[in-house]
Parts: C-alpha cells; structure tokens; sequence
C-alpha cells in the first residue's frame, strides 16, 4: 500500500528493445498530424495557450496510415545456370496479380476487424532506387509483403524509428522467396546474430491476417497515446527513486505527453466558484441522485459526500474543456482537495473512466502511460491500483478509483463507502466481474523494463484496504512474477492484450516480460 508520507503519495487507500533512439522514432511516427477527433471543445486555456508552453514532438492521431510494399524482382532465363530464386511472383503479370489481391485482402481485413487505419495503394519494388524513394512516402508503418527482390531492397526500405511488418505467404501461394531467407540472409546476415537493426522476429508473419490485425492494433494503439495531453492537478509526479525524479520527463522524452500542470489554488477557486453556482449545485444534486438510483448501487457513506463528488466531477470536466484534454492526474490530494472539496476525488475519478476519460490517482507518471496505451489499444477503461504480495498463484490488487465501466459498456456492481485511509468522502467498491481476464502490467521505476501477464478475477474481499479491491489469479510462474517484481504501481484492465502492449513498447526501446508466455 501507498505510504501516506510519500512525497508522490495522492489519493491511495494505501522481447527486446530495438537498437534506434528516441528522436527517431519520434520522427518516424510524426509524419500524422492531430485531428479533431480527440477534441472536447473549441475553449482554450485561461491562464496557459499553446503557444505558452513546448509542444510535443508529435501529436496523437485518430488513424494509422500503412504503406504496403509487394517486393519482387523478374529474372531472366539463362542456359545450363541457375537464374532464378525461389517465390511465385517473378512476373509483372503476377506481381499485378498479387498486389490486387493484398489490396482486397487488407481492405477486408479493416473491415473486419474495426481498426481505424488508413491503407496507401500497394508499392511495387523491384530495386533499392525505387525503395529509396518509396521509404520517403510520409507514413506510420512500413507493410512490407517481402515475395522477391534482394537483401538491398529490404534494407532500403527501413526507416530508423518507423515500424516495419514484413508478411510471408507460404500456404496458400504463391509462395514468397523471403519466408525462405527472411531470417538468415536479412535479420542475421548469414551469421549467428541478429544483426539487423530495427527488426525482430516479432516484425514478421506468416499468412495469418490475425496476427497482423493484433500487430496494427498495438501501433494505432501506440499512435494515439504519443503526445496525449494530461492536466496534471497538483503538478507531475512518479512513485520511486527514479520515478519520483525522473518519470514526468520520461513521460514527455518517451511518450511525448504533453502534461499541463494545474495549481491547487487555481483549483480551489474553481471549487469555490461551482459551489456558489445554484444550477451547479442542483444539477449536482440531480446526478448524485440518478447515479445511486442505478441497480447494483448501494450507499453506505454520508450522501453529501456523493453530490460534492458530482460537483468536484463538473470542475474536472470544464477543466478538461478548457484545456482540450482527455486525460488527468491528481498528486498529493488527500491532505489538499479533501478540505477544498468537502469530499475525495475517488469517485470523481471512477465517473470521468466511465465517461470515457482518463482519469488516475498519484499522479504517477511511472505508470500513467501504461495506462493511456492500454486504453487506447483495448478501447476501454484501465485501473490504477496497488499491488500486494502475489502467493499461492493470487495476488491483491486495490484502489478506491476503480472504473465501474470496465468493460467499457457495462456498469459492474458497486458500493460507495469512504475512502478507507481518512474514512472520509465518497469511493466506489467496484464488484469485479468473476471469472474475467484480464491483463495486468508492471512497469519499472526506470521506464526500461515492463513485465505483464494474464489474470482472472477470483474474488471481490472485504478486507481493510482501498475499497475496490479484488483476487486476481495469475495465469503463469507466480514465483517467477514474485522475483521479477519491479516498481510500484500497476495498471489492470479487462481482456487479454498482452501481445498488443509488448510490441506497442518495444517501438520505444522499453523491453517486455510476458510472465504467462
């Protein structure tokens, strides 16, 4: 559990890393600007402008453009010599042929599989001078279906910091030279290691279109969450040594957030201001009223704290407006907001998850960013929580913010008591869903290593400990988890995304663990 006297202490109830920098990949991936679909509203800040403050590298962008690339070369016959290489695609008719059907084959696939991505025409290449000029076509990922063509090509093709997916038929054909030589001739160089930069074995598949709809999930996902805005009431923060110096700067350097820091004295005129405000207060009123009124809601806490929580929700959402944010943090809330709000920010947090936002606690930028990908890779509210001692293949993991939209439809169960630390306020206990998966992500203090695995909801306790609290079993070597254990905080959210969270991180130089492998 948090340590009350922690300096980052808020709102508690308590592969491989590919060889590119940072700059790079900034630069490969920030070839889309913003667009209006992550926009609340056209107000602007009242104190900060844009102009004001640095901007990130790069901005979040609702698509994911992807330039498919059909490589091939067309030998000519010789006498009593060898004068082709393997694959099925060595003529221009073919390689027409093969690149209508990449085309059909993708456009079924988006269609399918609901992903917001954006297909450029398929790029014949036959040489590394049209690869050259090809590699300078401005988008966020390089398909590559690799039928022919030299180790040259291939490597002209790779932009340092720009992910590339390389697509190998085997069956059904026409079989493509590279799933032959992709690993030797390209990723080892003929030799015993992986020499090839930029590129792992997790860059490739083999005819299943699974496996690259999960793989471009992980990019848009990543896509989106470079360059997220976040106001971050209190000030930016992180849990740990290392976190507590270093993470809100990893998080700008890293993931390019742009982290807006809000006073408390601003936020507490902003309170006081509400409070005076008879609609507010009666459409306050109003929510606290319907929401308790919802099946599965019980009270079991001073409904005062219930309506100031709805009208500490309002100042968070005009906040959000005001600045065009989605997401937002608070540090070092419970001696601060308690007497400013005559409630916790608990159940303000849980509303704005539910509504769509991103709502967290601590202000721990150690593990924010774990949580916005996850959100924007599964489409669904993720919890911040604090973890316990895992044993017996269960751990505990709890807080009092927890989303009750987990699965980003259905409101679960839930009972509003006090926060537990102050027995203050208003918090949900959110009943979790038995039986659920989930994923759980670990990121270390030093946003270089991240373990993850997969769980499912056991029970739901009672014990005396942040209200939202539940048992999760763990799918995998828990003594394995128990010794590889770093950081602090984790975040959790419904469904199995693993491989999506994995590649998305390795884009960023971050190594995975999957302790359910």
């Amino acid at each position: 559990m948090s340590h009350p006297n922690h300096p980052s202490h808020g709102l508690c109830c308590g592969g491989h890393a590919i060889p590119v920098s940072r700059r790079e990949f900034m630069i490969g991936m920030s070839t889309v600007v913003a667009t209006g679909a992550l926009a609340l509203g056209q107000e602007k800040p009242p104190r900060e402008t844009p102009s004001a403050r640095p901007k990130p590298d790069i901005l979040p962008a609702a698509e994911l453009i992807v330039q498919p690339v059909l490589t091939y070369d067309v030998p000519q016959r010789q006498e009593k010599t060898s004068w082709r290489s393997w694959g099925g695609v060595q003529t221009p008719e073919k390689a027409a042929a093969e690149a209508g059907r990449i085309e059909k084959e993708l456009r079924e696939l988006i269609a399918s599989s609901g992903l917001t991505v954006k297909l450029l025409p398929v790029a014949p290449v036959v040489n590394a001078e049209q690869a050259a000029k090809l590699k300078q076509q401005p988008c966020d990922a390089m398909l590559v279906y690799a039928a022919g063509g030299w180790q040259d090509v291939l490597e002209t093709l790779i932009t340092p910091g720009r992910p590339t997916i390389y697509f190998l038929r085997h069956d059904p054909g026409p079989v493509y030279l590279w799933y032959e030589i992709l690993h030797p001739r390209f990723l080892r160089k003929t030799t015993d290691r992986h020499v090839q930069a930029g590129v792992t074995v997790d860059d490739v598949v083999v005819d299943d279109y699974a496996e690259l709809a999960w793989r471009l999930r992980a990019l848009l996902g990543l896509r989106r969450t470079l360059g997220q805005r976040i106001l971050a009431i209190g000030g930016a923060g992180g849990w740990g040594v290392e976190g507590e110096k270093l993470a809100p700067q990893w998080s700008r350097d890293k993931w390019h957030l742009d982290i807006i820091d809000v006073p408390y004295p601003d936020l507490g005129r902003r309170i006081e201001s509400t409070r005076k405000d008879e609609a507010a207060v009666a459409d306050a009123r109003r929510a606290a009223e319907q929401y308790l009124g919802q099946p599965g809601v019980k009270l079991q806490t001073d409904k005062k704290y219930v309506e100031n929580a709805f009208l500490l929700t309002r100042v968070f959402t005009d906040l959000l407006r005001e600045h065009d944010a989605r997401a937002l943090t608070i540090q070092n809330c419970m001696g601060t907001i308690m007497p400013m709000a005559d409630t916790t920010a608990c159940l303000p947090l849980s509303l704005l998850n539910d509504d769509g936002y991103l709502a967290f606690c601590e202000s721990d930028f150690v593990v924010i960013p774990s949580g916005i990908l996850m959100h924007h890779i599964t489409g669904r509210p993720v919890f911040l929580n604090d973890p316990t001692w895992p044993h017996d293949g269960i751990v505990t993991i709890a807080h009092c913010t927890a989303p009750r939209k987990m699965d980003g439809q259905k409101h679960e169960p839930a009972t509003i008591l006090t926060h537990f630390e102050s027995d203050f306020g208003a918090a949900p206990k959110v009943e979790f869903r038995l039986g659920q998966v989930t994923t759980n992500v670990v990121p270390d203090f030093a946003c270089q290593k991240w373990l993850g695995f997969k769980g499912t909801v056991k029970a739901n306790p009672f014990l005396d400990i942040c209200r939202s609290q539940t048992d999760i079993a763990i799918d995998g070597d828990w003594r394995r988890l128990l010794a590889d254990m770093r950081g602090f905080h984790w975040m959790t959210v419904y469904g199995d995304c693993r491989r999506e969270v994995g590649y998305a991180i390795r884009q960023l130089g971050v190594e995975w663990e999957d302790l359910s492998a």
